[in-house]
């Protein structure tokens, strides 16, 4: 039994991960701001994670074997759990993103389209952190979302008082409603109303996981003992038309595929520059994954089954 402590845990992911941690025997507390009741026998303590003072009140006299928290964005966020946690925790997992490896985001070292991305192309020890960028800005922070996340492993991955992991996970589908993304809903909608799917001209593959399968990896990266950044992919790159191709076959509709000119944002999987991950890590540390085609067909049904939004 593991003493575990999850920041976030109020929706998908999170909540899935607190549901089977506690399932498994580990005694769990919730850290978040009380929107969501949490269950029986899960430890609720309702503080925002942005007020220093007010989360190392609520943390006294608490202990953890490990912290894992799915809510970081910024490195003003990571040094203040740091600081916060540390002595109070054997070990922190940050849940992180693909995005960190996006070359369009930052300047990172050239990967050969086709080359799963390995960890080490984002160095969370030597990334250079900046506190005085307006982190607390919503529109700054959406625009800079893959900083704040380099960033703020950065932070942990350099404050000491605990061993850290950071878990960069590949985009996550599946659940149906509770995939709160929409972004597999958008396919879904798009082919059974016969509208438009726009793609670039030469649409290069990205990697997934089941929401499922990613909790069960935090759940074995919270017992785990490993260090720094772990890539977390199901097995088999897909590009747009083969997701569309899936969600085709399960509507029994046509898709409609618009290319759009350089430059321009395309739907949400269409890629014109190559950032899909490395899994090796993760599979030599001993987690063993899924194939993508194995559970999308069931991801895309969900997505089916749930009703359409009503249109104004």
């Amino acid at each position: 039994m593991q003493r575990i402590c999850v920041i976030g845990g109020s929706r998908y992911i999170g909540k899935l991960l607190v549901e089977r941690s506690r399932a498994a025997g580990h005694r769990v507390t919730v850290i978040n701001r009380g929107s969501t009741p949490q269950p029986a026998g899960i430890e609720h303590l309702v503080v925002d994670r942005n007020d220093e003072a007010a989360l190392t009140a609520a943390l006294a006299g608490r202990t953890f074997d490990v912290v894992v928290d799915q809510v970081c964005y910024t490195p003003v966020q990571a040094a203040i759990a740091a600081r916060a946690f540390a002595g109070r925790t054997r070990r922190y997992v940050m849940t992180s993103t693909i995005e960190v490896y996006d070359p369009a985001t930052a300047a990172l070292p050239a990967v050969p389209s086709g080359t799963p991305v390995p960890e080490e192309s984002v160095d969370p020890t030597t990334w250079q952190v900046d506190m005085d960028l307006p982190w607390h800005d919503d529109t700054y922070l959406e625009a800079h979302y893959a900083e704040g996340k380099r960033q703020a492993e950065g932070v942990f991955a350099n404050a000491g008082g605990f061993t850290f992991a950071t878990v960069r996970s590949a985009h996550v589908l599946g659940g149906g409603a509770l995939e709160f993304t929409g972004r597999l809903a958008h396919y879904a909608g798009r082919v059974t109303r016969g509208e438009e799917i726009t793609v670039h001209a030469k649409a290069l593959p990205t990697v997934f996981i089941h929401y499922e399968e990613l909790a069960e990896l935090l759940l074995w990266a919270a017992a785990a003992d490993f260090t720094g950044p772990v890539n977390a992919c199901s097995d088999g790159p897909l590009d747009v038309y083969d997701l569309a191709g899936i969600v085709v076959t399960q509507a029994g509709s046509d898709a409609v595929y618009r290319i759009v000119p350089e430059g321009e944002e395309a739907s949400p999987f269409s890629f014109d520059r190559h950032y899909a991950m490395s899994n090796a890590r993760a599979k030599a540390l001993g987690f063993l994954f899924s194939r993508t085609t194995d559970w999308l067909p069931g991801a895309v049904a969900e997505a089916l089954a749930v009703p359409a939004a009503p249109t104004a």
